[in-house]
C-alpha cells in the first residue's frame, strides 16, 4: 500500500472512532434532556452530530484511495468501539459473546487493512453518472413508499443501508482534479452531478435509518443496516468500479469482510447498543405528586404542606441521569390523647353499630 493509502486508512480508523464517540455523546445528551426539542439542542447531542459529520467527510476522502469494502468494513467496526465506550461511560452490560465479537472485529479489520491493494482512479463516464444519479432517485422513491405503506423496520433499515452504501459508491467515483487549487476543486464539485447524488443518498439513508429506529427494535435494525451498507456496495465496487485486492488475499479479504459483518450483527444486539440508540427519544416525564388523601385515622392530622420544587433548568453534562424524588413530607405523627385532655379510661376507638335501614 502506498503512503496515500496508509493515510486514507488512518482517516478511516479515525472516522470509526468518531462514529463511536458520536453515539456515546448523543446517548448521554438524550438522557440529560426531556423531549425531542431539548435533546436536539443539548450541547452533547450537537457535539455528537459534529463527530458524525467529521467521520462522514473523512470517509469520503478515504474513498479516493481505498476500496469501498475496506472503508465500509472499518466503519462497521465502530460498533465494537461503541460497545466498549458504553461499557465504560454508560455502565452497560458486556456479554461474553460481545467480547468475542470485539476480538473478531479487531482481527478481521487487521486482515482487511493488509489485503488492500493500491486503488486506481475511477473513471466516471456518462453512463456511470446516469446510473448513480438514477439509483439515488430510485432509493428516494423506494424509501418513501416503504414509509407510506408502514413497512417493517427491517425493510426500512435495509433501504437506509443501501442508500448510505450508495453514498460510498458515489464518493469512490467522484472525479477530483489533481493539482488543482482549492477554488477550482470546489467549483468542480459544485458543478458535478454526482455531488447531488451523494447528498441525496446520504440524506435518504440518515432519514430512513432514524425512522427505522423509531419503528423497530434497535438490534435487528442496526444489524440489517450495517449488513446492507457493507456487503452490497462492496460487491458493486469490485464488479463495476474496479476495486482490487492484493494478489493471494482475495479469500482472506472475503472471509474478513464476512466476519466483520457477522460481528456487527452480534454487537447490534448488545445491551450497550440499546443504551446508545436513545437519541431523539423523549425522556420520561417525572412522576406527579399525588393529591392529599383523606386522614387514615379518626383524629387525622392536618396534611403537611408540599415543599416547592426548585425552579429553572440547567444542563447536566455528565454523571447519572436526573431522577425525580418526591419532596420530604415528613413522618405522620399520631395525635397525643393527653394533649386533648381525654380521660385515661376512655377507649381509643369507639365502634358504633351501623344504623338499620329497615323502619320499625
Amino acid at each position: 500500500m502506498t503512503g496515500a493509502g496508509w493515510f486514507a486508512l488512518a482517516i478511516t480508523i479515525f472516522g470509526s472512532l468518531c462514529y463511536a464517540t458520536a453515539s456515546i455523546l448523543q446517548a448521554v445528551g438524550a438522557r440529560r434532556s426531556r423531549g425531542t426539542a431539548q435533546t436536539m439542542a443539548h450541547p452533547l447531542y450537537l457535539a455528537g452530530i459534529f463527530f458524525d459529520i467529521l467521520a462522514w467527510v473523512g470517509a469520503i476522502i478515504a474513498l479516493q484511495s481505498l476500496a469501498v469494502y475496506v472503508v465500509e468494513s472499518i466503519l462497521a467496526g465502530s460498533l465494537a468501539l461503541t460497545v466498549l465506550g458504553a461499557r465504560i461511560w454508560l455502565g452497560s452490560r458486556l456479554r461474553k459473546r460481545d467480547s468475542a465479537a470485539i476480538l473478531v472485529t479487531i482481527v478481521s479489520l487487521t486482515f482487511l487493512a493488509l489485503s488492500a491493494a493500491p486503488q486506481h482512479e475511477v473513471h466516471t463516464p456518462g453512463e456511470l453518472r446516469f446510473a448513480l444519479c438514477g439509483a439515488a432517485a430510485a432509493m428516494v422513491l423506494v424509501g418513501y413508499g416503504a414509509v407510506k405503506v408502514d413497512a417493517p423496520g427491517g425493510i426500512i433499515a435495509a433501504c437506509a443501508g443501501l442508500s448510505l452504501g450508495g453514498a460510498a459508491l458515489v464518493g469512490r467515483s467522484l472525479p477530483i482534479p489533481e493539482g488543482a487549487s482549492a477554488g477550482e476543486t470546489a467549483l468542480t464539485l459544485l458543478t458535478e452531478p454526482l455531488t447531488a447524488a451523494l447528498l441525496v443518498f446520504a440524506g435518504t439513508g440518515m432519514t430512513l435509518y432514524a425512522h427505522a429506529l423509531q419503528h423497530g427494535d434497535v438490534g435487528p435494525v442496526t444489524a440489517i443496516h450495517w449488513t446492507a451498507e457493507v456487503m452490497a456496495p462492496s460487491i458493486v465496487a469490485v464488479v463495476f468500479l474496479g476495486d482490487t485486492v492484493r494478489d493471494g488475499w482475495l479469500l482472506p479479504a472475503g472471509v474478513a469482510c464476512a466476519l466483520t459483518v457477522g460481528a456487527a450483527v452480534v454487537l447490534a444486539t448488545a445491551p450497550a447498543t440499546h443504551a446508545t440508540h436513545v437519541e431523539g427519544a423523549p425522556a420520561e416525564e417525572p412522576a406527579k405528586a399525588l393529591p392529599p388523601q383523606a386522614p387514615r385515622h379518626a383524629l387525622g392530622a392536618p396534611p403537611l404542606p408540599v415543599l416547592p420544587q426548585p425552579a429553572g433548568e440547567r444542563i447536566i453534562w455528565w454523571g447519572p441521569p436526573p431522577i425525580w424524588r418526591p419532596p420530604d413530607r415528613g413522618r405522620p405523627v399520631e395525635p397525643s390523647y393527653r394533649a386533648l385532655a381525654l380521660p385515661a379510661a376512655a377507649p381509643r376507638f369507639v365502634w358504633a353499630a351501623p344504623p338499620s335501614s329497615r323502619r320499625r
